[in-house]
């Protein structure tokens, strides 16, 4: 049998083969579809994670510092009062998160632990992103 030489990978994580774990969360809803296994409500924690993902980022460095163009409804204090919101959203639902994976299944040593793992990484991927999308980028001013 003669087979064709190998494929050159133009990536280092091309060869990784994890189009099943970027969608964590809905993996174990579809495993673990009773609330005995993977309390439902636990999405909660989830929607609230990325409800302060947004307000985050929707407002920009040039704006908490003072410089935009735009004073806006309350001004800088407002900014500082809205991004001080959503991170105290941000931080209580990765700490909601560890509270659900390690009461919820790791102390009732449950026989399944899966469903807890998956909450503490789609909020922490959630709360990661954020901080990423905040402080990683860099805004250009129109100077």
């Amino acid at each position: 049998i003669d087979l064709p030489p190998p494929k050159k990978k133009s990536g280092f994580l091309e060869g990784m083969r994890c189009s099943e774990c970027w969608w964590i969360i809905i993996d174990a809803t579809v495993i673990y579809p009773t609330t005995e296994d993977f309390n439902h409500s636990y999405h909660a924690c989830g929607v609230i994670a990325t409800i302060a993902f947004l307000m985050i980022n929707a407002v920009s460095n040039g704006q908490v510092q003072g410089d935009s163009y735009s004073e806006g409804c309350l001004g800088q204090t407002g900014t500082h009062i809205w991004l001080f919101i959503g991170f105290m959203l941000a931080f209580g639902s990765l700490i909601a998160s560890m509270w659900i994976l390690f009461e919820g299944y790791v102390a009732k040593e449950k026989a399944i632990v899966y469903p807890g793992i998956t909450v503490f990484f789609q909020n922490a991927f959630i709360f990661l992103g954020g901080l990423v999308f905040k402080f990683g980028l860099t805004e250009d001013l129109w100077q």
